[in-house]
Parts: structure tokens; sequence; C-alpha cells
């Protein structure tokens, strides 16, 4: 028919669709190369958080755990005491976790020693990749890859915690490190 357009609904990866915050999710961030240190070591975190538990219920209190940790400012956080590890036991907004908060505690002071000596923690993370995002091959999604254990060991000396090669291969996919959309999904 003349004046009629078809439009095709977009393909994406198969994990979004089941949840319209996974699905917005997946279109605005999941994959995108981040350069910002500190979005970097916050997403880091948050994957910390996700340890044996779904994405989904990290992104669901992801604005709660913003709040509770001073919007990931590495310098607060770095400060954090006994009594704010109480009051982050106490929040029923994020997920409560003692040794979780404590390394994320521990991260941020990870991440300001690592400035104060003039590294930054995004120069860290694409050194791996000499500053490039890989591409996966669209079809087969791993869940950890020599790349990701050699990062984590590199994490695990620095001293970070929840950081192991699946943890980071995650993360690595979150921040655009390594784009694993599948190769029908318009992301890609």
């Amino acid at each position: 028919m003349a004046g009629t357009t078809s439009t095709k609904p977009l393909r994406r990866c198969a994990w979004c669709e089941s949840d319209p915050l996974m699905l917005d999710y997946h279109d605005t961030e999941w994959g995108v190369p981040i350069r910002d240190s500190r979005l970097l070591w916050e997403t880091l975190m948050l994957e910390g958080f996700q340890a044996g538990l779904s994405w989904i219920i990290v992104l669901r209190k992801r604005e709660a755990f913003r709040k509770a940790f001073a919007h990931f400012d590495p310098a607060k956080v770095a400060r954090f005491d006994d009594k704010d590890i109480l009051r982050l036991m106490a929040d029923p907004g994020i997920i409560r976790a003692r040794a979780k908060i404590e390394a994320t505690i521990r991260g941020a002071q990870i991440y300001c020693e690592m400035a104060q000596r003039g590294e930054h923690f995004s120069d860290l993370c694409w050194s791996f990749t000499e500053g490039k995002s890989l591409r996966g091959d669209g079809l087969h999604v791993p869940v950890s890859s020599e790349l990701s254990e050699r990062i984590a060991r590199d994490f695990k000396k620095r001293g970070f915690k929840f950081v192991g090669p699946t943890i980071v291969y995650a993360w690595m996919q979150a921040v655009g490190i390594v784009n694993d959309h599948a190769r029908h999904c318009y992301r890609r």
C-alpha cells in the first residue's frame, strides 16, 4: 500500500527481553565503552555485589546503592568506618552482605591509593586491551576468558575482592571492554 511504512521490531540480545529495566539497561548502557575512572570503579563494585545473585537484583537496587555509598565517590567511601558498615548492614535498599560492603570500602581505598600514586583506574582497566574494545563472536558468550583471568589476577594482587574471572568478565561486558552483543542485536 502506498504511504505505509513497515517497521521491523528491533532485535536484541535474548537475556534482556524479560524485564523493562533490563531492556533499558541493554539499550542504553551495556557494552558502551566507559572511560571514566569513577564509573568504571562503581560498576566493578556493583558487579561484586552481584556475586551469587542475578544482575537484575543489583540493577533494581542501583539507586539505593548510590545513595548508601555516597554516589560511589571513592574518597568518601574510603573513609567509611564501622558505624557506616552497621548503617549499610541495616539498609534494606541494598544487598546487605558484610563481606561485599567491606570489599567496596577497601576497593575505594585502593582506588584512592592508586590516584595518589598518579595511576588512573581507567588507564589500568583499558591497558589490558591497549584502549580498544574487543568484539566477541556474537554467537557464544563465555562466562570468563583468558583476559578476565589476567585482569582478575591483577585486581586481586592490588587487594580488590569479589573480582574473580567471572565477575570481571561480566564487568568487561558492562563497561564495553568487550562487546558481546549477539550477532542479530541492533546494539552490536
